[in-house]
């Protein structure tokens, strides 16, 4: 396989932090290049006849078999020491992919996006300079190349500041949920717990969610209500 740079935008890429939920665990999702011990974010170059949204969208929708994915774009990483030439020669000789010129070595720089996820939903499919790809948990992730894990701490640095504001495009959680679900969620993107009154007041004075039947595994007055969010 062979990359022409006539064909992409120079020094211009994407990096993706996908976000999932399982298991009281907030993951990521994580590309590992076998041969090289090199582990990165999704990510890609931009053709130039596509535009940037249209790159990305195709991107994670074929690392995640997911067509529709709510995505929010936060920030552009432009730092000297975005390139490291050795690295990208190792992973391209790794996998059998050569280019027309040194133009993947050079700088780039990357616009960083974040994707909300439901896990149960995805189908990782490593890209084709990747072996696998696989979920993390958020607090144990691998050592990340280059800038990748700055990357990381931005986008939930992100998504904590405008959680409240997000809530209406999660797709973390499945259709219907419990609040003990939603409230779950939010520690594990806060990173600390909530009062369990506190938090439901708080949910419930938002206006978003819709209360329905509960959900029987016992007693009945063991049994939550459902809820989802409003459309």
């Amino acid at each position: 396989m062979v990359f022409n740079s006539r064909d992409y935008i120079p020094n211009l890429s994407y990096d993706a932090v996908i976000f999932g939920f399982s298991a009281e665990k907030l993951k990521i999702l994580i590309l590992e290049y076998h041969n090289t011990g090199t582990f990165a974010l999704p990510g890609g170059f931009v053709r130039r006849d596509e535009s940037l949204e249209t790159a990305v969208n195709k991107g994670l929708s074929e690392r995640t078999g997911i067509d529709q994915i709510y995505l929010e774009q936060f920030h552009t990483f432009g730092s000297l020491e975005r390139s490291d030439p050795t690295i990208m020669r190792r992973i391209f000789e790794a996998q059998g992919i050569s280019s027309d010129d040194d133009w993947v070595l050079d700088r780039f720089l990357t616009v960083g996006y974040y994707a909300l996820i439901n896990y149960e939903k995805v189908n990782p499919t490593p890209d084709v300079f990747s072996d696998s790809i696989g979920w993390y948990d958020f607090d144990a992730l691998p050592k990340l190349m280059q800038d990748h894990s700055l990357i990381v701490g931005r986008a939930i640095e992100h998504l904590r500041a405008n959680l409240d504001r997000k809530l209406l495009s999660f797709n973390l959680l499945p259709e219907f949920f419990t609040m003990k679900d939603l409230q779950l969620v939010y520690e594990s993107i806060l990173g600390e717990p909530q009062n369990r009154a506190n938090f439901q007041r708080k949910m419930l004075s938002l206006d978003i969610l819709e209360r329905h039947e509960k959900r029987f595994s016992g007693g009945s007055h063991k049994a939550p209500f459902l809820y989802s969010f409003k459309k």
